[in-house]
């Protein structure tokens, strides 16, 4: 149960820098108060308790995370967000999933295709890419017991595999099981760099040096959109960009 650990090209991915951390607060928090919205109770609203986890994982304050659930029952309650995933392609053949929360459906797609055109992608139809991924629950902990120790709490938890990295482990579950291994780890003491449902894809591409700028620019936009949750993509990213 181990091997070499994509976890930093996630980092990157994730926008976790100094620099994004209050738009990355801000998408976390809309996902808060959609989650909390009927359920504002995290001991019977597992969806909100994953939610929470993957809050906590990102650093956002305490005080955040109960603001924002404390909006579904407020301002949130005059829209209605809807979970649109959309499929397509970047510069090089790479294939991109972009996750979103949105209260207008024509505004997100317009956007996402505009961004993804612009920087030699385009939109393709549902299953045209994500079929090269595959849906799993990730958790990310520290490298701070041996790898023994990590896969015998991963096994207890009920996950499928950890994957060792350099400085991290990160422990792989099916979406089904996520929860109940969240919550065992948090119960066993363990803090989460990462904890949440992720599209992992089966292998990776590299890019030449031209196109790879290409493609991290339209990262970039893709992740200062608003409506834009997550973006998934089967690129492997050079060291420096994985450590920004």
């Amino acid at each position: 149960m181990s091997g070499h650990s994509k976890w930093h090209n996630i980092q990157a991915k994730k926008g976790k820098a100094d620099a994004a951390r209050g738009k990355l607060f801000t998408k976390i928090g809309r996902e808060l108060a959609v989650a909390a919205k009927g359920n504002p109770n995290p001991a019977t609203n597992s969806k909100l308790a994953d939610v929470i986890a993957k809050a906590k994982a990102a650093n956002m304050p305490n005080d955040n995370i109960e603001r924002s659930i404390k909006k579904a029952a407020g301002e949130i309650g005059d829209k209605e967000y809807k979970e649109l995933t959309y499929e397509g392609y970047g510069v090089g053949g790479s294939a991109v999933i972009v996750t979103t929360l949105t209260d207008n459906n024509n505004r997100t797609a317009s956007d996402v295709r505009a961004i993804m055109s612009k920087h030699g992608g385009s939109l393709g139809t549902t299953g045209s890419v994500s079929y090269m991924f595959e849906t799993k629950g990730l958790i990310v902990v520290e490298k701070t017991m041996d790898e023994d120790a990590i896969t015998e709490l991963a096994i207890e938890a009920g996950a499928d595999d950890v994957v060792t990295g350099e400085d991290v482990y990160e422990i792989y579950t099916t979406p089904s099981a996520f929860s109940e291994a969240r919550k065992y780890l948090e119960g066993k003491g363990l803090e989460f760099l990462q904890a949440e449902i992720s599209m992992i894809p089966q292998s990776r591409i590299t890019l030449e040096p031209n196109k790879l700028e290409t493609f991290r620019k339209m990262l970039e936009r893709l992740e200062e959109n608003d409506d834009v949750q997550d973006v998934y993509y089967n690129v492997d990213l050079p060291d420096d960009e994985e450590e920004e």
